[in-house]
């Protein structure tokens, strides 16, 4: 318990100069083509010949299709949960604990299993009634997970030693709040993703926009210091960025409206073993007729704009991502100040600011046909009869099918 207590201790009295300052991973040839740039505008052709070849692979991945966006949200699960369990193994000094990184491995295995037991319960539904022995898997999932999870818990409790109690119970923690982080963040964005690529697209290129125009913005015309935290952030970067990441996710959200690629709910073809986007797109992604505002009418000099619903969506997404994505940067700077750490790569940091796409997660986008049909066809024969007369009966009351068709 001492030994615990000086450890905490020596960690809390370390200042921010006492940190090794981050090794440089900056490729050789960019090294040397950039050597006779002054260090501020190194930096910035650094960053910028880096973000286009990141936004160039992400395109492709989306080329790809959602199957691959999906294996790529996965990997970056499994990397920030290295990376922050990690942290806590080297700066608690954990190295003498016995079990510690098998059982963190073993917890994210369960609650992986869980959740995404979960999404194939519901999206594979007529690809699982269709195999004998996945249905004891779907049927039983919860119990299943719920065992799972019990045999992990009496297995920390097995490896307790009486040196370590403390320092055990606080690993313990830092894993299922890791676990909270990581693999929840993931399972939402995975859940936007067979809901529309739009969904994930959107909120994700909102951040990246809003991270991309703030730092162009704050290169050039920042002046005031907006947050201790970050001291290199400014508030003219933080405006500019808000404006720009708006214009940027009305326009984007525009252009990705009128393409069922990106708008059809992801399905699985158990025919042709492969995922399908091929639907009536929803009202969402609709042209409709707006009125414009007075106040802008003089301005505009438009009565009237036609343009998607889901427009409007993108311009509370864009706002989100613009006001409150950045505190995501800031509570990765906090977390690196407080266990005195330099580097966090940029995987750990998409997890803290993934609050954007839980956000969109919640926003109301209208029933799924698809997964509802799933579902209704997965019931037993009374259940599917007892819908089918209650449907039937409220069609009838509605005058949307004839009365001659009772009975």
């Amino acid at each position: 318990e001492v030994d615990l207590e000086e450890r905490l201790g020596e960690l809390d009295l370390r200042s921010d100069s006492d940190v090794l300052p981050p090794t440089d991973s900056t490729p050789e040839i960019l090294k040397r083509a950039l050597s006779g740039l002054s260090a501020r505008w190194k930096n910035w052709w650094i960053r910028g010949i880096l973000t286009l070849a990141m936004i160039s692979v992400f395109f492709l991945i989306i080329y790809l299709g959602s199957f691959m966006l999906m294996l790529l949200v996965l990997s970056i699960q499994v990397k920030c949960y290295h990376e922050i369990i990690t942290i806590g193994y080297r700066v608690y000094h954990s190295y003498d604990l016995p079990w510690f990184r098998s059982l963190s491995w073993y917890f994210l295995l369960c609650v992986n299993y869980f959740f995404y037991g979960e999404t194939v319960a519901d999206y594979f539904a007529t690809f699982v009634q269709r195999r004998e022995q996945l249905q004891f898997l779907i049927r039983y999932h919860r119990f299943i997970s719920f065992a799972l999870y019990l045999t992990g818990f009496c297995m920390f409790v097995l490896s307790l030693v009486k040196k370590h109690y403390r320092l055990q119970f606080y690993m313990f923690a830092w894993t299922h709040v890791t676990l909270l982080i990581t693999v929840t963040q993931s399972h939402l964005v995975i859940q936007n993703l067979f809901e529309g690529m739009i969904w994930f697209l959107v909120p994700i290129s909102s951040v990246i926009c809003n991270d991309i125009t703030a730092y162009i913005f704050g290169f050039f015309f920042g002046r005031t210091p907006l947050i201790k935290l970050s001291p290199k952030k400014t508030w003219e970067g933080f405006i500019g960025g808000f404006f720009s990441t708006v214009v940027f996710g009305f326009i984007f959200s525009y252009f990705l409206a009128q393409h069922q690629y990106f708008v059809c709910p992801v399905e699985y073809n158990s025919e042709t073993n492969r995922f399908v986007t091929e639907c009536e797109p929803s009202e969402l992604f609709q042209i409709k007729k707006y009125s414009v505002p007075p106040l802008l009418q003089a301005v505009l000099g438009w009565e009237t704009v036609n343009m998607y619903p889901f427009q409007m969506h993108s311009i509370a997404l864009s706002t989100f991502a613009s006001l409150i994505g950045p505190f995501g940067g800031f509570f990765a700077s906090g977390f690196k100040r407080a266990f005195k750490i330099k580097v966090c790569n940029d995987s750990c940091k998409l997890v803290f600011c993934c609050s954007q796409e839980k956000f969109s997660f919640f926003i109301d986008r209208g029933p799924n046909p698809s997964k509802l049909l799933k579902q209704l066809l997965i019931l037993q024969p009374e259940q599917q009869l007892s819908v089918y007369k209650t449907l039937k009966s409220h069609l009838v009351e509605k005058g949307i099918l004839q009365p001659s068709l009772r009975g």
